[in-house]
């Protein structure tokens, strides 16, 4: 059986709705994790395929992209926000959240070579987010922080205004060779659940906060197809990527 690590939030329930609307029983099962703990599956085995932050790509002995779908972005995503109590040129010290790879190393990026800033970096040391004067978060919990902060980022609109490009946060990633069929029906499924986001907000109502427009977000915000430009985003920020570790 093929062990399938997929992130907990928002953006993937149609990813989830597709996987759990399959019709071969017992041939994969499916665990839900936040971005980081998805790496950590795949870097330690423990999982065979994972929607996989790419900032964790340059870790791994072994991966291949295997599906035509990822958690990207054409300008705002809305989800992943560099959240401040003062403007972006005052800010000399940034908190991370701790679900993100890719995000935190998106931030250094845009730090470093768009905002031409050099910031203190730091890890949240707990989850009073309105504690800190400046702070990345990422996921659903920015539905609600964003309220507390006069000044909103959003990371995946300042990495187009800096390159043009879309920003991609996840792909769909074996550590292993997998089989052509499974991989060809693993694209079927995705794309049942990006084809019904109608089905799919019905489903996941109850673990969606009340104050989303979902529909919005998915089709507004959330940019799956893994097209052209997405693979030349993806390549610009691992080439960057590199300059920063």
């Amino acid at each position: 059986m093929i062990k399938i690590s997929a992130v907990s939030y928002l953006n993937t329930f149609p990813f989830i709705y597709g996987l759990n609307h399959s019709e071969t029983e017992n041939e994969f099962e499916i665990t839900r994790d936040v971005p980081a703990k998805c790496a950590e599956k795949i870097i330690n085995n423990q999982t065979d395929i994972g929607l996989i932050p790419v900032a964790v790509f340059p870790q791994l002995p072994y991966y291949k992209i295997i599906t035509d779908y990822c958690i990207g972005a054409v300008g705002k995503v809305y989800t992943v926000l560099l959240l401040s109590k003062i403007p972006l040129n005052q800010i000399t010290k940034i908190f991370l959240d701790n679900e993100s790879r890719t995000s935190v190393q998106l931030v250094k990026v845009l730090a470093k070579y768009y905002w031409k800033t050099e910031p203190e970096w730091t890890n949240i040391e707990n989850s009073k987010y309105n504690d800190y004067e400046s702070v990345v978060l990422i996921g659903d919990k920015t539905f609600t922080e964003r309220e507390n902060y006069p000044y909103v980022y959003d990371l995946a609109e300042e990495w187009y205004k800096f390159t043009s490009l879309p920003f991609v946060f996840a792909c769909w990633v074996a550590n292993k060779p997998i089989e052509n069929e499974f991989i060809n029906k693993l694209n079927l499924l995705l794309k049942n659940g990006i084809d019904n986001i109608e089905n799919v907000i019905n489903e996941f109502a109850d673990q969606t906060p009340s104050n989303v427009d979902a529909k919005k977000y998915y089709t507004e915000y959330i940019s799956y197809n893994f097209d052209e430009n997405k693979k030349k985003g993806l390549e610009l920020f691992l080439k960057l990527l590199k300059t920063i570790q």
